[in-house]
């Protein structure tokens, strides 16, 4: 599974972002996906989590209620709406993906895309 992030950019506090992850495996529909980001300085956190069938969906407690993740597996893509930006949510943002059950754990996700920039300005 080869997996693609795109979307970021630089905005102010207070706007939004809609991340995209795109796959190129026909595997996708079967995988649970995750998203997470890195700050400079900082170790790659958790951010949301979606199950293959979008039963499963789970937040980190610094972005509930501001993001929304979501998939079309007939797309073979995932997605990340960002809401309500702050400057704490700069970061790398990184797409992945598992099979079997969504996990927070960066360490249980086996495929990986190669991150998008998200800069929020105050």
């Amino acid at each position: 599974v080869q997996l693609q992030a795109s979307g970021g950019g630089l905005v102010q506090a207070g706007d939004s972002l809609t991340l995209s992850c795109a796959s190129s495996g026909r595997t996708f529909s079967s995988y649970s996906m995750g998203w997470f980001r890195q700050a400079p300085g900082k170790e790659r956190e958790f951010v949301a989590r979606i199950s293959w069938s979008g039963g499963i969906i789970d937040y980190a407690d610094s972005v509930k209620g501001r993001f929304t993740i979501s998939r079309d597996n007939a797309k073979n893509t995932m997605y990340l709406q960002m809401n309500s930006l702050k400057p704490e949510d700069t970061a790398v943002y990184y797409c992945a993906g598992r099979p079997g059950v969504p996990s927070r754990v960066v360490n249980e996700y086996a495929y990986w895309g190669q991150g998008t920039q998200v800069t929020v300005s105050s």
